[in-house]
């Protein structure tokens, strides 16, 4: 299994980034996907979820309206539409897919919001 994120940076707050994570070695198509992030000093957490056929999302409360989660299955590729940047959404943003009853992340892509 390999996830690779992408399209992280520097970003003014209120501006917007679109994260992408490119997925390999497992069938991408069946699988929910997960983005979460962490920012400095702090756990983990979820940002957003998909099924596997992206008919169904969720958000974590602080994300939802500003943040829209979207899958390729035909490019085997997970997005993040982050708008409307706050600071606070400044962190290093991974992308998650359980399989085969383990958790598998990529490295990860930061993203920093600040003037």
């Amino acid at each position: 299994v390999q996830l690779v994120e992408s399209g992280g940076g520097l970003v003014e707050p209120g501006g917007s980034l679109r994260l992408s994570c490119a997925a390999s070695g497992f069938g991408f198509s069946i699988y929910p996907m997960r983005w979460y992030r962490q920012a400095p000093g702090k756990e983990r957490e979820l940002v957003a979820g998909i099924s596997s056929a992206g008919g169904s999302t969720n958000y974590a409360d602080s994300m939802k309206g500003r943040f829209t989660i979207s899958r390729d299955n035909a490019k085997n590729t997970l997005y993040l539409q982050m708008n409307s940047l706050k600071p606070e959404d400044t962190a290093v943003y991974y992308c998650n897919v359980y399989f085969k009853e383990m958790d598998y992340w990529g490295k990860g892509t930061l993203v920093t919001v600040s003037s």
